[in-house]
């Protein structure tokens, strides 16, 4: 008998046994494990910044509610996911106001200089930060191309059991991947669908039946800092490159 046989064999038993607890302590877990997994997918987001209102925050409101993030009086350390953003065209003076989060990279920065590989890349296209590997360097803040992410300064009370957040790690943007993993949308494109402004397109941008793909497809979209060939999930209209 080939010897290789045994060890193959067991192997593969481990992995099925794996499998079949992950899905038995079921929910979003294996939910999540699935879709992570699946390389078809790449979640995206299109912000049409000529929807987009100055005055509005509901989205980064909707992103503190929904992650609990506090406030402490202090803007320069505060938690804040996504910000508004003011941009001027120097050649036409035209201003438009953006929102600005982690823009899930398909060639991440901030994950090619992480010294833990806390962060990481989901297959799905997601960029997030494993906080129980994360050491607090700051590396990622550094190289990270639009500032997007952000440095626990203060005790966290009361955290959302979904959203774990600790002092000491860094944190950013995960286009609220509990919500995908359970078949939502994330919370800003909800909030922003909500006040009717619809500047906000969530979905699939590897499937061409998608109403994204779709969008990206037909019209025109630019990616911040397009020089830096990061290649983001999070695309804009109306702003010029």
């Amino acid at each position: 008998m080939n010897p290789l046989l045994p060890s193959l064999s067991r192997r593969n038993f481990l992995r099925g046994a794996a499998c079949s607890l992950l899905f038995a302590h079921g929910g979003v877990l294996g939910i999540s494990q699935a879709l992570a997994n699946n390389p078809k997918t790449r979640w995206g987001l299109v912000v049409d910044t000529r929807l987009c209102s100055a005055e509005c925050t509901a989205c980064v409101d909707a992103c503190a509610r929904e992650h609990a993030l506090q406030t402490h009086g202090r803007p320069n350390t505060d938690a804040q996911w996504i910000r508004k953003v003011r941009l001027t065209d120097k050649s036409t003076g035209l201003v438009t106001h953006l929102p600005v989060m982690c823009q899930h990279c398909a060639h991440a920065q901030c994950v090619r200089v992480c010294p833990t590989g806390a962060s990481y890349r989901r297959a799905d296209g997601l960029v997030l930060v494993n906080r129980h590997v994360c050491i607090g360097c700051r590396y990622c803040m550094m190289a990270c191309p639009y500032k997007a992410r952000g440095f626990v300064h203060e005790n966290v009370e009361k955290p959302a059991a979904y959203s774990p957040r600790g002092m000491g790690t860094v944190e950013g943007c995960t286009l609220c991947s509990h919500r995908i993993d359970a078949g939502r949308k994330p919370a800003c494109v909800e909030a922003c669908a909500q006040v009717e402004h619809g500047a906000m397109l969530f979905g699939n941008l590897n499937d061409p039946a998608d109403p994204i793909a779709k969008r990206v497809v037909a019209f025109s979209t630019t990616a911040l800092r397009p020089e830096l060939l990061t290649d983001p999930g999070v695309r804009y209209q109306g702003v010029n490159p």
